[in-house]
């Protein structure tokens, strides 16, 4: 599949790219490189943000795979997601991946990174990751948004 190589290190970076990609898709300059719509895309990373607010849709793993999943956390915050990773016995391989129109999925996540940005505590823990730093979730949130974002590929404009 096609891709491109994200890396942010604050919100505010994330936020600059959902503008580049909504412009682009608005412009029909977005070229997509994996299955999902632009407003999958945007929506699925809101939804993971939310969880940690209103409650995640899955019940916690067996205790073997918690802490393989803790260990895991750490490579994923220092070098990022790979593509590919389902979670087993979930259909299509995880979760908020409703279709919406890409403007209502990029509203949708600038109101959920927002809630990080306010410094608005979790509510939830992640039934794999258990109990993260705020830093943590945050760093979580830029690498879940790098890996999906890298399906977006905005091509340059006629005046570029």
């Amino acid at each position: 599949m096609e891709r491109r190589s994200l890396c942010f290190e604050t919100l505010d970076d994330l936020l600059a790219e959902v503008d580049r990609v909504v412009e682009a898709d608005r412009e029909g300059r977005l070229h997509r490189g994996g299955n999902w719509t632009t407003g999958q895309v945007l929506g699925h990373i809101a939804a993971w943000i939310e969880y940690g607010y209103e409650g995640y849709p899955m019940p916690k793993p067996p205790f073997l795979v918690r802490l393989m999943a803790r260990w895991f956390l750490k490579r994923v915050l220092r070098d990022g997601m790979r593509p590919g990773f389902k979670i087993p016995g979930v259909e299509g391989g995880t979760y908020g991946t409703e279709e919406m129109p890409t403007e209502a999925a990029a509203e949708r996540l600038r109101r959920a990174v927002k809630r990080l940005q306010a410094g608005e505590p979790a509510r939830y823990h992640s039934p794999a990751f258990g109990p993260m730093s705020e830093e943590d979730r945050i760093r979580l949130t830029l690498r879940h948004a790098e890996l999906h974002l890298s399906f977006l590929l905005p091509q340059p404009g006629a005046d570029t």
